[in-house]
């Protein structure tokens, strides 16, 4: 039976207009993304994006306006019977200094990344004015690039 799966992931933009991407390696493929995940039973969007990002990155955040919600049919990258929603949110920190970031995309230790049932996830900044379509991996978080960047 196909279901939907929807997913909430915030645009974090720190004091020097550096936009938080995740690096993450999941199922022997890499992807960068934008921080956030799946929404629980009983969660609205925005409560969920908060309790996701304190999950993922330790953050306590504010969420600001909505960004974008898929507008087209994305189906799963991990399971084929899923269609994808994905609702983007502005979200604030007062705590940006804290999340511990890499300068290098993929900086995992060899061992977190040698056994494809394994996942691994590091969190890097990257200037806006560097940013496109083409700094993402998945085909939803590229749409919510260019509405920012055109936003902006």
């Amino acid at each position: 039976m196909a279901l939907f799966n929807v997913r909430v992931y915030g645009i974090l933009l720190d004091e020097q207009n550096r936009l938080l991407v995740s690096d993450e390696f999941v199922r022997g493929e890499y992807f960068t993304k934008l921080p956030g995940g799946g929404l629980e039973f009983g969660e609205g969007t925005r409560e969920g994006l908060e309790r996701e990002f304190v999950e993922e990155t330790g953050l306590k955040v504010t969420i600001g306006a909505h960004l974008y919600t898929t507008d087209f049919f994305q189906i799963s990258a991990f399971n084929k019977k899923d269609q994808i929603i994905s609702i983007y949110y502005i979200v604030h920190s007062k705590e940006c200094s804290k999340i511990k970031t890499s300068e290098k995309a993929f900086d995992f230790k060899p061992e977190q990344v040698d056994d494809n049932t394994k996942t691994a996830e590091s969190f890097r900044w990257v200037d806006f004015e560097n940013l496109n379509e083409a700094t993402m991996s998945l085909p939803i978080d590229k749409v919510a690039i260019q509405i920012l960047k055109e936003s902006f």
